[in-house]
């Protein structure tokens, strides 16, 4: 019996092949697409997830979300230079031909978890806003949820926005440090595992010698990004599969090893603002709830899987 999932995106490229992974996937039945600001604004990430759903061939729902985080105004530029000025590298030939589903994310996102109480796995692969607003509106949803998957943070390992931060949290740390203490089951994938699942270019280019249609775009969009890891982390034999990663551990959680922690998300002004940090004081950790934090991955293993799945 396939799992329901929802992906909560912010549709660069690692999100796009984290989508079409899932679609792929039969062990997911796809129920949705939430979408909000992070790569890119919220209206071009919905834009590219109807457009690559469309190259996918499938039909499920995009529910456009938040524009910008859940307590202060928008103040992470944009990932252009990592993802390109469409968010999907600069492959964007023409308008998705339907329209974004009606309500918004959080709706979507509390409405399907009711209908599926606790057969619902959510995938969040953008800042946690959407989340954080459902939460707000229906503070039971931590209990309706089978699985929350969270690719974001970075416990063990530097950040890759500031020197502590990850892009996610960074992009809106109070609704990270709201949703990761409300008492989901939940697994953090941060940088800590990210970072070791590297995608080969020889594969990318295999992609677009199939000669089809699906195989170029996804090759060429991917192109795209690891131009970007090169100019911006050179001597990294590939590019990381962040989102797709998250996605993995919905369909087998055996690819990564995880340990439980309590988990504090630094917000305000702070220098370390976006920092994901393990608490071992008692008494500072006795308002936290215990997250799953993915520490070691099998990552051979989760690319193999991937790379069998995703074109």
């Amino acid at each position: 019996m396939s799992k329901k999932l929802i992906l909560d995106v912010d549709t660069g490229i690692d999100d796009a092949l984290a989508i079409a992974y899932a679609v792929h996937s039969p062990e997911l039945e796809l129920l949705g697409i939430t979408t909000t600001f992070g790569n890119i604004s919220v209206e071009e990430a919905t834009r590219n997830s109807l457009i690559l759903l469309e190259k996918l061939g499938v039909e499920a729902p995009v529910v456009s979300g938040a524009h910008k985080p859940y307590a202060r105004e928008l103040f992470k530029p944009y990932s252009r230079h990592i993802h390109g000025e469409d968010g999907i590298g600069n492959q964007l030939k023409g308008a998705p031909s339907r329209q974004a589903a009606s309500g918004d994310a959080a709706d979507f996102i509390i409405g399907q978890a009711r209908r599926y109480e606790g057969k619902l796995t959510l995938v969040a692969v953008g800042p946690l806003t959407n989340l954080a607003i459902a939460l707000d509106r229906c503070p039971e949803l931590p209990q309706l949820l089978d699985r929350l998957i969270i690719m974001g943070g970075a416990v063990t390992v530097k950040g890759n926005v500031t020197p502590t931060a990850e892009a996610n949290i960074y992009a809106d740390p109070e609704a990270a440090a709201y949703v990761l203490g409300a008492g989901f089951p939940l697994t953090l994938v941060g940088l800590d595992v990210t970072m070791q699942t590297l995608l080969p270019q020889q594969d990318v280019d295999k992609w677009r010698e199939q000669g089809t249609e699906l195989g170029a775009f996804m090759a060429d969009m991917t192109d795209f990004y690891m131009e970007a890891y090169r100019n911006f982390r050179p001597g990294i034999a590939g590019c990381a599969l962040h989102d797709p990663l998250a996605v993995g551990l919905a369909i087998d959680s055996s690819f990564v090893e995880t340990r439980p922690m309590h988990i504090a998300v630094e917000v305000g002004d702070s220098a370390e603002v976006g920092r994901t940090r393990e608490v071992q004081n008692e008494n500072e950790a006795q308002a936290l709830t215990t997250v799953d934090v993915a520490l070691k991955v099998d990552a051979e293993r989760f690319l193999r899987h991937f790379l069998s799945r995703v074109v």
